[in-house]
């Protein structure tokens, strides 16, 4: 058996964050995955709602209990992200990238994103745990592309699908398969070899070299993105100055 074999099917489901976040609460051991056909009321970055209908969308969350320190929990989405683009490419034969902080991206359009979240155990038998939900789009049918763009605004990054890229159906279970068994090669590292994975997700993020628009809690900035730090923070200069961003809304501006 795998870490991550405690597999629940659901064919409906309001939110797989929410319902793992549930289980983690409850005690649920490390590795635990559920996985839904449909999702009525998921949740994004920002209050932003993430629904799928059946076959639009490779929709899981899993419940990790790591040993690692409390500044090193951002390895735990970054290991997740790199997990996705494995399984992406290994499934498609298509080379995918990430967009700061948490977006999946082929070219300039998405194709899915991470939402990871820290819960707190209920008693001294359910510690705490991180829920990292991942969500891949994979069959774009208008009504879907329509409530995407509804939820993250006009300036939102376009949306595809992987059937659209690559032009045939794909089969979610191989996806998700093929993910697990990446994610705990890549989540075992951790301990080990977290600097190698922050170079990875380095070379992997599309965002860094590019101009970039960054809405914060303080305003918007404008600025070239020159790296991510060992932390997850997206390094920014803008006005002859570098800015370190652990938080913000982030759009690729198109070159002059």
């Amino acid at each position: 058996m795998t870490r991550f074999s405690h597999l629940v099917r659901l064919d409906v489901v309001d939110s797989t964050n929410r319902y793992a976040a549930t289980a983690a609460r409850a005690g649920a051991e490390e590795g635990f995955v559920v996985v839904a056909d449909e999702q009525s009321d998921g949740r994004g970055r920002l209050g932003r709602t993430w629904v799928a209908e059946k076959g639009e969308a490779l929709l899981c969350s899993i419940v990790f209990r790591p040993t690692l320190s409390v500044a090193d929990l951002h390895l735990v989405p970054t290991a997740v992200a790199l997990a996705a683009l494995d399984a992406i490419e290994q499934v498609t034969r298509r080379r995918v990238s990430l967009k700061w902080p948490n977006d999946l991206v082929a070219g300039e359009h998405k194709l899915g994103g991470i939402l990871s979240e820290v819960v707190d155990g209920s008693s001294e038998l359910s510690s705490r745990a991180i829920v990292v939900g991942l969500g891949i789009n994979l069959s774009l049918s208008d009504v879907f592309s329509r409530r995407i763009a509804e939820s993250a605004g006009p300036q939102a990054t376009p949306v595809t699908g992987l059937c659209e890229l690559v032009g045939e159906p794909i089969d979610r279970d191989e996806l998700l398969l093929a993910f697990l068994d990446r994610l705990e090669e890549r989540y075992m590292a951790l301990d080990q070899d977290a600097e190698s994975t922050m170079d990875e997700y380095g070379g992997r993020c599309s965002t860094i070299g590019r101009t970039v628009r960054a809405t914060t809690a303080n305003g918007e900035l404008d600025g070239l993105a020159v790296g991510v730090s060992s932390d997850g923070a997206l390094e920014v200069e803008s006005d002859g100055r570098l800015v370190r961003l652990e938080a913000a809304d982030v759009i690729h501006l198109r070159e002059a």
